[in-house]
């Protein structure tokens, strides 16, 4: 089986909203050791960023946006349970932090995020999933409560960017900007957004999330030395 056709046809998949054919394909990968977490990032995951692509410019109604954003999330659940039963593949790490992660309020992806968990779960952190459209009220709410050192948003839709200025500024205002690590991620973020806005980090994908957070930690417990 040729790999980028797999991919191709995962993505029309997603774009189509047709389930049963991404559970169909998922099994075909797996049956022939594809890599699923390359799979869903490549394939599923580009099928994804179409669909909030079109919602973007208005070619895509918000039910429409919704039903393919559940069928996203059943296909993310079916691989990252996969990965998880894979140990051996995927070791389970000892724990470096507790993140944080929610898509914020007006934005239903969860396609992105729920690879970032996994991979930062499978890297050694303790990882608090919130789900989708999540006040930043909440989010802050539940980084106290686990007295998390990380809180990651993602915005997949460049309406509910202003969702992650809004947490740096409830921080800033509650004096608790130095209390927690904030990082970004999403198909309209970058790190200028994040330089602009004040989180501490952006990440590009689930791998480069691990990398940043990493690096974040490690400069978080040196100046408590």
């Amino acid at each position: 089986m040729d790999k980028q056709e797999l991919y191709t046809r995962a993505k029309e998949a997603i774009v189509d909203a047709d389930e049963e054919k991404a559970l169909r394909i998922i099994e075909e990968a797996k049956k022939d050791n594809f890599d699923l977490l390359e799979l869903l990032l490549s394939g599923f995951g580009a099928g994804n960023d179409e669909i909030g692509d079109r919602f973007d410019v208005g070619r895509l109604s918000l039910p429409e946006l919704i039903y393919a954003a559940e069928v996203m999330k059943n296909v993310t659940n079916t691989i990252l349970q996969y990965l998880n039963e894979d140990e051996e593949r995927y070791p389970i790490q000892e724990k470096k932090g507790t993140v944080i992660l929610a898509t914020v309020a007006g934005d239903v992806h969860d396609i992105g995020k729920g690879i970032v968990a996994s991979t930062l779960r499978n890297a050694g952190f303790e990882v608090i999933d919130l789900g989708c459209e999540v006040p930043v009220e909440v989010i802050l709410e539940k980084a106290k409560e686990h007295n998390a050192d990380i809180i990651g948003t993602s915005a997949l839709l460049t309406s509910t960017m202003s969702e992650q200025k809004r947490l740096e500024k409830l921080l800033t205002e509650r004096g608790e900007k130095d209390s927690f690590i904030t990082m970004v991620g999403g198909a309209p973020c970058t790190p200028r957004w994040a330089k602009k806005i004040g989180a501490g980090g952006y990440s590009e994908d689930a791998v480069d999330a691990v990398r940043v957070a990493l690096e974040l930690i490690k400069e978080k417990n040196k100046s408590k030395e």
